[in-house]
C-alpha cells in the first residue's frame, strides 16, 4: 500500500495496555502463554478433525475452519502486541498499521460470514433432518466456506483501501495495542465522512444481517427443540446449539460493542478488542470441545494413535 506524498507522518505510536514496565512484562508473560495455548487448542482442533473419520461431517468442516480463523485471528494482533510490551519503541509504520488493520477486517469478516453459515448448518440438521444431506452436501458446505473468505475478504476491499489516501498531519499517538479504523479515523486531519459512513454501513450490512440470520435460525431450532416429546431428545438437540451460540455471543457481543461505541481511547475499547481477537481464539476450542462427547472421543483416539506410532 502506498501513501500519498504529502502525508507527514509515515509511523504510529502504540500505546498498548500499560506504560508501567512491571505491568508489561507481567503482561507479557500472560499474553505469550494465551498465544501458545491458542495456537496448541486450535492446532489440535485442526488434527484432530483431519485425523478422526467420524468427525468428518458438516459441522466439524466448518469447525476445522473456525479453528484455522482464530489461528490467523490471533497471529495478526499478538505477536505485535508481544513485541510492544517488551520493547521500549512501540512503533509501526503506516502501511503496517494499515496491513494489520486489512487483516483483521478480512479475518474477523470472514469469521462473522462463518458462524452464520454453521448456524445454517444446526437450522438444517434439527428442523430439516431428513434432508440434512441434501442441504448440506459436501459441495454445499465447501461453497458457504469460500462464501464466508470471499465477503470477508470484500468486507476489508471495502473498508481499508480507501483510508490509504488519508493524511495524518499532527497526532501519531493511537491509544490501542494493535491498528484498528476507528483509532486511526481519530488521528485523521482529513475528511473521513466517507470513510465512516462506509465503516458504519458495512458494520450494520454484514453484522447485524448475520446476526439477525443467526437470530432466525436459532429462533426456528428452538421452536423445533421445543416440539421434541422427548426429554432426552431435547437435551441432545439443546447440547449440539450451545457450543455455537457461545462462540457466537462471544464474538458478536464484544465485536459490535467496539465498532459501534465512540472512539475515545477507553479502557473499555481495549477490553472489548481483547475479548473477540485474543480470548476468543483462546476458548472456541474448549467451547467446542469441554462438552462434546465427539470431539473428547475423537482426542482420545488420536493422542491413542499417535502412542502406538511412537513405541
Amino acid at each position: 500500500m502506498a501513501l500519498r506524498n504529502h502525508s507527514t507522518i509515515t509511523q504510529f505510536i502504540l500505546l498498548g495496555l500499560s506504560a508501567d514496565p512491571h505491568i508489561q512484562t507481567l503482561l507479557s508473560v500472560l499474553f505469550l502463554v494465551i498465544y501458545l495455548v491458542t495456537l496448541i487448542g486450535n492446532l489440535m482442533m485442526l488434527l484432530v478433525i483431519r485425523a478422526d473419520s467420524h468427525l468428518h461431517t458438516p459441522m466439524y468442516f466448518f469447525l476445522s475452519h473456525l479453528s484455522f480463523l482464530d489461528l490467523c485471528f490471533s497471529s495478526v494482533t499478538v505477536p505485535k502486541l508481544l513485541e510492544n510490551l517488551l520493547s521500549q519503541r512501540k512503533i509501526i509504520s503506516i502501511e503496517g498499521c494499515l496491513t494489520q488493520a486489512f487483516f483483521v477486517y478480512y479475518v474477523g469478516g470472514t469469521e462473522i460470514f462463518l458462524l452464520c453459515a454453521m448456524a445454517y448448518d444446526r437450522y438444517a440438521a434439527i428442523c430439516h433432518p431428513l434432508l440434512y444431506g441434501q442441504m448440506m452436501s459436501s459441495q454445499q458446505c465447501v461453497n458457504l466456506v469460500w462464501t464466508s473468505w470471499s465477503l470477508g475478504f470484500l468486507d476489508a476491499l471495502i473498508n481499508v483501501p480507501p483510508a490509504v489516501n488519508l493524511n495524518f498531519c499532527a497526532a501519531h499517538t493511537i491509544p490501542h495495542y494493535s491498528c484498528e479504523l476507528p483509532s486511526l479515523f481519530s488521528l485523521s486531519c482529513s475528511d473521513i465522512s466517507i470513510n465512516i459512513t462506509v465503516l458504519v454501513f458495512s458494520v450494520l450490512l454484514h453484522g447485524f444481517g448475520t446476526l439477525f440470520f443467526i437470530t432466525f435460525s436459532y429462533t426456528r431450532i428452538v421452536a423445533t427443540i421445543l416440539s421434541i416429546r422427548s426429554t432426552t431428545g431435547r437435551s441432545k438437540a439443546f447440547s449440539t446449539c450451545f457450543s455455537h451460540l457461545t462462540a457466537v455471543s462471544f464474538f458478536y457481543g464484544s465485536a459490535f460493542l467496539r465498532y459501534l461505541m465512540p472512539t475515545s481511547g477507553s479502557p473499555l475499547e481495549l477490553i472489548f478488542s481483547i475479548q473477540y481477537g485474543v480470548v476468543t481464539p483462546l476458548v472456541n476450542p474448549l467451547i467446542y470441545s469441554l462438552k462434546n462427547k465427539e470431539v473428547k472421543g475423537a482426542v482420545k483416539r488420536t493422542l491413542g494413535k499417535c502412542l502406538q506410532w511412537h513405541r
